[in-house]
């Protein structure tokens, strides 16, 4: 991606998870920079570079959103159905990355868009090569239109 660090948005109210995420992707190669919020709305406050995040220094597009569904003030569902409805922010992958495997959460997710949906696994090591490849195939190996980039 032009040699310039690939953005992460991590919408994650859990800091236990927050914080296996952060080890996760700074344990790898893949440049980046991650950029935490823990709910809902911070995270269209973020998108939509509103109020804390009006400074675009503080709030730059992310190459992709890992999105839990379980949020307080917002709910995961939600926070994907505004971002794809948004001209401006569709086109920006977003990733479920949650705890529920539940076929409902799944189709929801799809129904408004998603562009994947993962489960956190308990295990320290299966959570930490989830992360490796999610590093590698969203940011790194994934292709997106140069158009869409500095949208």
């Amino acid at each position: 991606m032009d040699g310039e660090p690939l953005v992460i948005l991590l919408v994650e109210d859990n800091p236990d998870h927050t914080e296996l995420i952060m080890r996760s992707f700074q344990g790898h190669r893949v440049e980046n920079k991650i950029y935490h919020v823990d709910n809902g709305e911070a995270a269209m406050d973020y998108l939509l570079r509103r109020g804390d995040f009006a400074d675009l220094e503080r709030s730059p597009r992310p190459h992709v959103i890992l999105l839990d569904l379980r949020l307080p003030k917002m709910d995961g569902i939600e926070v994907l159905k505004r971002i794809k409805a948004d001209k401006e922010l569709s086109h920006t992958p977003v990733v479920i990355l949650t705890t529920s495997d539940a076929e409902k959460d799944l189709v929801r997710a799809y129904e408004y868009n998603a562009n994947s949906f993962l489960v956190k696994p308990v295990d320290f090591d299966r959570f930490d090569q989830l992360m490796n490849d999610l590093g590698f195939y969203w940011l790194a190996w994934n292709r997106t239109p140069i158009e869409f980039k500095h949208l």
